[in-house]
């Protein structure tokens, strides 16, 4: 039997190894000239690698931890030790800890009004969820406009979803903004390091996990082909790409969904992967690279928080074996769009102005690197595909849903972990069992 797999990011090189493993024929096929999708490594210093994308994990994330054992891929803690840095509206402030110089009354409260988002029934099926018609219709914005009235939670708002899930509350549901909190583990769960969802990176980078699969025996991996077209037919399925065609008996889709809606499929998909309200993931990952990580001698963790941009945050990503410092910056939501319509030396002197603003003393940056997944033609955002006003109703019940001999894959079908690696290795797994269970 065979199976052709698109797109070689993490869930569909996951589903292929499971595949080849049943001793199923795969061949995967990738638009990239690499594997890894939304999971990307920069080399920064000889064997010094840092993550262009994905690249936190917790102890929850036990089919992800399966995996790498596998592929004999160990973790390095992500410690955040030191004072951290605060730009929300007047000067820096060095502060310990990560919790902000803001109402901490105001903030609780905010924090208490979205736990009770979070603990609404039924968020484990979003489109079933106790009042899930009106918490989809209304957007995160307008959730925070009715709920939330000391200025310091309004300001911080916005600063707490971008980094969460890489989004502006103008473009996301209250429904997926709750049930993406859930999905995760929780806010607090997701929002620490020690003992939370960025306990960990992958030592040597993320994307080795792809690489390693990619390398997995049974599995071929074929760059530089967008799938263009999905035929089907009463003896199995047609897949076009610019090479030629290739004939199989299934498929797995494991792109993000307004890619797979792309895909001329005959015959047509019931229902769409993605609607007009449906984000790219708002986030431009920015690496500066420095001789050493000198915020550490004055007691900085490098952990910031701006309410300016670009660099919304940072944190320190040195690598672990030493030989350079790297302030990671995340830049999203709205200011993601901004800072992608900016050349490559308005990038660099902006965040080489905000970085000398924060931690003062540092020298001139000796590497800069931007990943603009905004922009990214086979990414479509990152962290993940943001679900708006009226998508979790539309969409929701047919995410995994398969289309005759097609099945779907990606961190946006998983219910566990949407957004986040684990979704996507759990997604990998879930559909290479469907086509193992249906047609052996």
């Amino acid at each position: 039997m065979s199976v052709v797999v698109v797109g070689a990011g993490l869930a569909g090189l996951t589903a292929a190894a499971d595949l080849a493993a049943h001793g199923l024929d795969v061949t995967v096929l990738e638009a990239r000239d690499r594997v890894g999708g939304r999971m990307r490594g920069i080399e920064v210093a000889p064997g010094g690698w840092v993550d262009a994308g994905a690249a936190y994990l917790g102890d929850r994330h036990t089919a992800l931890t399966a995996l790498m054992t596998g592929l004999d891929l160990k973790t390095t803690p992500a410690t955040v030790d030191g004072d951290s840095r605060f730009a929300l509206g007047g000067d820096e402030r060095t502060r310990p800890g990560r919790f902000p110089p803001l109402s901490a009354v105001a903030l609780g409260e905010m924090f208490d009004a979205l736990d009770e988002l979070v603990r609404t029934p039924g968020l484990d099926a979003p489109w079933s969820a106790a009042d899930a018609a009106r918490l989809d219709a209304l957007t995160a914005a307008e959730w925070a406009g009715e709920h939330l009235r000391h200025p310091d939670a309004r300001l911080f708002f916005p600063l707490f979803l971008g980094e969460m899930m890489a989004a502006d509350p103008a473009d996301v549901s209250v429904l997926h903004m709750a049930f993406y909190l859930r999905s995760g583990g929780g806010i607090r769960y997701l929002n620490a390091f020690e003992g939370g969802a960025q306990e960990h990176r992958i030592a040597g980078g993320a994307h080795r996990v792809c690489e390693r699969l990619a390398a997995g025996p049974g599995v071929r991996v074929r760059l530089n082909e967008p799938v263009r077209a999905i035929h089907q037919d009463d003896d199995g399925v047609t897949v076009t790409a610019p090479a030629g065609s290739l004939r199989a008996d299934a498929v797995v889709v494991a792109v993000p969904p307004s890619l797979a809606g792309t895909i001329d499929h005959r015959p047509a998909l019931p229902a769409p992967r993605s609607t007009g309200r449906t984000a790219p993931g708002c986030a431009v990952k920015v690496h500066l690279v420095y001789p050493a990580p000198a915020w550490r001698e004055h007691g900085l963790s490098g952990w910031s928080v701006s309410a300016r941009g670009p660099l919304l945050s940072t944190v320190d990503d040195s690598p672990a074996d030493g030989g350079v410092g790297v302030l990671t910056g995340f830049v999203t939501g709205r200011e993601a769009h901004r800072f992608s319509r900016l050349s490559e030396d308005e990038r660099r002197e902006r965040a080489f102005a905000q970085a000398a603003r924060l931690f003062p003393g540092l020298p001139r940056p000796i590497g800069f690197h931007a990943t603009d997944w905004v922009g990214e033609t086979y990414s479509r955002g990152c962290y993940a595909a943001l679900f708006g006003p009226g998508d979790w109703l539309r969409l929701g019940p047919h995410l995994t849903t398969p289309h005759r001999r097609v099945h779907w894959a990606g961190t946006e079908t998983s219910v566990e972990f949407f957004g986040l690696m684990e979704g996507a290795v759990r997604s990998g797994h879930r559909a290479a069992a469907e086509i193992i269970a249906t047609y052996r």
